[in-house]
């Protein structure tokens, strides 16, 4: 039985334009996918999934031809999400909106406070605001992260910044409550029709370097969720940025064979006994909120 998955990411580009604290830097090659690769991927995935997300390092609307990307997307078929931190959204939007393939946008707001350049935030908010209601009416839907909650609590001056960023929401959005008394971490509150805000705590990207734990857990990887990076590497999950779990390459092997090779399904029957057999997933600590 051919495997099929909620979600395939599929990583347009390994370049960004922000240095943010908590999503390091990837060691790959800087690298965009051409049109090409790209028709060949979807026609690839097309048996296992109908819904992509053009992201898993590196910030989408870099990509010279997003508009491009998503026409070949909805004449092939698919639904997709595109992950972006939104500095770019002005100069991008006319490559966005009216696009018949996008379903869902999630603008990462931490990344304002996580990338030490930032400067404006009000600026910055309201030309993410105003994308977000042009195309919330067009039916897109639109998911705004606050990905920085700490599992302590958080400190004194990251509530103060939360609590300048959720004012201007509340203000946009005509609220006459503060949204952190209506939403609970790993959950959301829509704020108006179509449009949602999410908050979490903080997650830590796996690295080998990291300590081990002792490999008990559940994933969804392989299972829900498989992910292409722009060189074409296939790994098990949107958490594996540098690429550690290469399963193989879609430019060299059909990906139907990938996913059901004989590593592939190891990973998949380990985590069905509640076991990650891979050393990179017994050093993630985002399997650990699936339960042991």
């Amino acid at each position: 039985m051919r495997k099929t998955f909620k979600k395939v990411y599929i990583e347009i580009t390994s370049v960004c334009n922000l240095a943010c604290s908590f999503c390091p830097q990837t060691e790959r090659q800087a690298k965009f996918i051409g049109t090409e690769q790209f028709a060949s991927i979807l026609d690839q995935i097309r048996p296992h999934t109908s819904h992509i997300y053009l992201h898993v390092k590196g910030e989408p609307l870099l990509h010279p031809r997003l508009h491009e990307l998503l026409d070949l997307a909805h004449a092939k078929g698919f639904k997709v999400n595109i992950t972006t931190n939104g500095t770019l959204i002005v100069k991008n939007a006319d490559k966005l909106l009216g696009k018949p393939a996008l379903r869902q946008m999630n603008f990462s707001l931490h990344s304002f406070d996580g990338h030490a350049g930032s400067e404006n935030r009000e600026g910055y908010l309201r030309t993410v605001i105003d994308f977000a209601k042009t195309a919330a009416d067009q039916g897109v839907l639109i998911s705004f992260r606050l990905w920085n909650l700490t599992p302590d609590n958080l400190t004194n001056r990251q509530r103060q910044r939360n609590r300048a960023t959720l004012e201007v929401l509340e203000q946009a959005f005509g609220l006459d409550y503060r949204i952190e008394e209506r939403v609970a971490p790993g959950s959301g509150v829509r704020i108006a029709e179509r449009i949602y805000l999410n908050q979490d705590h903080e997650f830590r990207w796996p690295s080998l370097t990291a300590p081990e734990d002792d490999g008990h857990g559940f994933c969804h990887a392989l299972r829900s969720q498989a992910a292409i990076l722009v060189d074409g590497t296939v790994v098990p999950c949107c958490l594996d940025g540098e690429g550690v779990l290469n399963l193989g390459n879609v430019h060299e092997q059909p990906f139907s064979e990938i996913v059901e090779s004989e590593r592939a399904n190891r990973l998949v029957d380990g985590f069905s006994r509640r076991e990650a057999v891979e050393e990179l997933c017994r050093k993630c600590g985002y399997r650990q909120r699936f339960g042991s």
